[in-house]
């Protein structure tokens, strides 16, 4: 498929697109004519690349994870490096404490939202 193609069936800009390649983070075929040509294979790789920068893992980070990830072609995946499951796990531990801290606002607002549309007594 095109990068067109590619960037509607993803939801990413094509702008995106090229800056994964530059990163190392997408890979494509070049047509005799230039264009660039992806496989089925990308749309689940750049789902995956957004789901981890949307986790807050850097490009650098992502370039070393996704080899170790299988593609939905079947591909063959690495396995990761001891240094890169540690460095996974501490963003895991980072993600779970925002979790916490998102959930711990989420109940403040919920008490204000409750108070400010708790029946008020007349003349108050």
């Amino acid at each position: 498929m095109r990068i067109g193609e590619l960037a509607r069936r993803s939801g990413v800009s094509e702008r995106s697109l090229r800056y994964y390649e530059t990163q190392g983070l997408l890979r494509s075929e070049r047509s005799p004519g230039g264009q660039r040509r992806y496989g089925e294979w990308a749309v689940d790789r750049v789902v995956r690349i957004q789901a981890l920068y949307a986790a807050g893992l850097n490009s650098r980070k992502i370039a070393h994870l996704l080899p170790c990830m299988r593609d939905a072609d079947g591909g063959p995946s690495e396995i990761a490096t001891v240094q890169l499951v540690d460095e996974l796990a501490a963003e895991r531990t980072r993600i779970d404490a925002m979790i916490a801290d998102l959930t711990r606002t989420r109940g403040i607002l919920d008490e204000v939202i409750e108070s400010a549309a708790s029946p008020r007594p007349a003349g108050s």
